[in-house]
C-alpha cells in the first residue's frame, strides 16, 4: 500500500496547496426550556472534504475525485491530512499519469516516504 499527499493550485494566490481538516465538525441543540448540555463530533468524509473545495481550486475536483477513486481510494490520515491510498507503486505512478495528463501542473500528489523501522 503507497499513500500520497494531494496537492492542487491556489486559485487565488496560485500557490501549492493542500487540503486538511482543521476542526472536526461540532453539533447539538439548544433547547428552549432547558439547558442541553450535548455536542456530537462528527468525522468529515473525504470525498466531502474535497467536494467542498471546489472553486478554491484552478483544477476541476470532482473530475480530480474520479482520478483518485479509478486508482485508489481517498482517505483523511489522523483526522486531518487528506491522502489518496493506491495497492503500490504501480498504481501510484499510474495515477499521477493520470493527473499529469488531465491537470498538468495543477493536481499532484506527494507520495508519502514509508519509515524503515528500527
Amino acid at each position: 500500500m503507497e499513500r500520497a499527499l494531494i496537492w492542487f493550485k491556489c486559485a487565488a494566490a496560485h500557490d501549492p496547496v493542500r487540503p486538511v481538516v482543521r476542526q472536526q465538525a461540532q453539533i447539538g441543540w439548544i433547547a428552549k426550556e432547558r439547558s442541553v448540555d450535548l455536542t456530537i463530533e462528527n468525522s468529515v468524509k473525504p470525498e466531502d472534504l474535497l467536494r467542498r473545495m471546489k472553486g478554491w481550486f484552478t483544477a476541476d475536483v470532482i473530475r480530480a475525485a474520479e482520478i483518485f477513486a479509478r486508482h485508489g481510494r481517498l482517505k483523511v490520515l489522523d483526522e486531518q491530512d487528506l491522502v489518496v491510498e493506491t495497492r503500490g507503486v504501480a498504481e501510484m505512478d499510474a495515477l499521477s499519469a493520470d493527473l499529469k495528463r488531465e491537470f498538468d501542473r495543477d493536481v499532484w500528489v506527494e507520495v508519502i516516504p514509508r519509515k524503515k523501522l528500527a
